[in-house]
């Protein structure tokens, strides 16, 4: 069962939340992050970017970097900038994007039911990318950005949460991508009680987006366990911020996919190689899939449907019958020679929230030579199999709209 507690936010003080809030730190470059940051010292990426703040060419990595954004938290909070809830309390987080409205739970949760598999997740962390985020939560002794997490929804608890989003909002505002952020403040104690037994009856929780921040949380629990005498389970680092969505508010975008070449193949000859795993069709328009097992693929200027023939791939397998391992394993892998898609620097991935126009731009500019646009995973794809202990390929689910951070902060101690 699902164990969450309430927390003293750190949190933006009035009007100042819509200069704070910020786009997670793993959606942009640093050269974006400088240039989204120009001119606004009250953003957030000074916190979760810190980089930003220090000379051109300083690697990401370096220690300077993560002292710098526990300098900048801490200044944010001496300034009064951000500012310690009182009391611990819930938040209820409604974004609206377009015809598109999801409101989630913000909440603390267990490191233990993240360890013990009541969160299921669905994605390998890379060793690099989980490290950077272990030291950049113990330097600031906080988690600065939410885990977004999803359940299998419940009428009691969804009706709960549309109570308590109601009267005027904490935070109100819209961001330059035109999507809508709300916050309320869940105070009151009989409320808090019930939304925390609510949720002790719901048997799973799953990673949607944030797997290395949830597995950077448990190893930022294993430090301070060892650093703290009479450790005893119940101190806040035991514990990690996270935005809880039901299933059927959440939405799921493709991730589509650009290769820098064609492996050494003309493409007259990548096309008749193509041919023996799938039907080829050339497309008058753009080909943005409207189906599973069917692809766009944007080629020399030309679009193309591509679906795979009988017996290429195992339906009755779960990983194997996803959109995303189809691609791999009759295109990406045999005619491209992309063998690991999370290291090979040949491949790019790109968010299907910028559409397929974004895909022929970049082999329009040439440092593509084919695009691969992809029906979207769906969220019973992904419970379905995490419940069945199994892992997507990487860069299976893009989430839209993307959690604001800054507007919540849980502190460690």
């Amino acid at each position: 069962m699902a164990f969450i507690k309430p927390f003293r936010a750190v949190r933006p003080v009035g009007e100042v939340a819509e200069r704070v809030a910020s786009l997670p730190y793993d959606v942009m470059s640093v050269a974006e992050a400088r240039g989204m940051a120009q001119g606004n010292p009250y953003s957030f990426l000074h916190i979760t970017r810190p980089e930003i703040d220090l000379p051109e060419g300083t690697d990401s990595h370096d220690d300077p970097v993560y002292e710098q954004g526990r300098i900048n938290l801490h200044r944010f909070i001496s300034q009064g900038v951000l500012v310690q809830e009182e009391h611990p309390c819930y938040y209820i987080y409604r974004q609206k994007m377009g015809a598109l409205l999801q409101t989630g739970l913000v909440t603390c949760t267990s490191v233990d039911d993240y360890q013990s598999g009541v969160i299921r997740k669905h994605e390998l962390t890379r060793a690099d990318k989980e490290e950077d985020r272990v030291r950049h939560i113990d330097a600031l002794d906080a988690n600065d950005e939410p885990v977004f997490y999803t359940y299998r929804h419940d009428p009691e608890l969804s009706g709960l949460i549309a109570s308590l989003a109601q009267g005027t909002p904490e935070y109100d505002f819209t961001t330059s991508d035109g999507v809508e952020h709300l916050l309320w403040v869940v105070r009151e104690q009989e409320q808090i009680h019930r939304l925390t037994a609510l949720f002790a009856a719901i048997p799973t929780l799953y990673v949607a987006d944030g797997h290395h921040r949830s597995a950077a949380a448990g190893r930022v629990r294993e430090l301070r366990r060892g650093a703290t005498p009479g450790h005893q389970g119940s101190e806040e680092y035991n514990t990690f911020l996270t935005v809880i969505f039901p299933d059927d508010e959440m939405t799921i975008m493709p991730y589509n996919r650009v290769v820098n070449d064609l492996n050494g193949l003309s493409p007259c000859d990548f096309l008749a190689r193509l041919a023996q795993t799938f039907t080829v069709t050339p497309l008058t328009g753009r080909g943005e899939p409207d189906r599973r097992h069917s692809f766009g693929m944007y080629l020399e200027g030309s679009w193309y449907s591509l679906t795979p023939l009988p017996g290429t791939f195992d339906e009755g397998d779960s990983v194997a019958r996803l959109d995303v391992s189809i691609l791999q394993n009759n295109l990406l892998r045999p005619l491209l020679g992309i063998d690991d898609p999370r290291t090979d620097q040949r491949i790019s991935f790109v968010g299907g929230i910028r559409g397929s126009a974004e895909l022929e731009r970049l082999v329009a500019s040439g440092e593509h030579a084919v695009a691969f646009a992809l029906f979207p995973t769906s969220l019973e794809e992904l419970m379905a199999l995490s419940d069945e202990g199994k892992i997507m390929p990487p860069k299976s689910t893009w989430f839209e709209p993307k959690l604001r951070s800054g507007l919540f902060v849980h502190l460690l101690k």
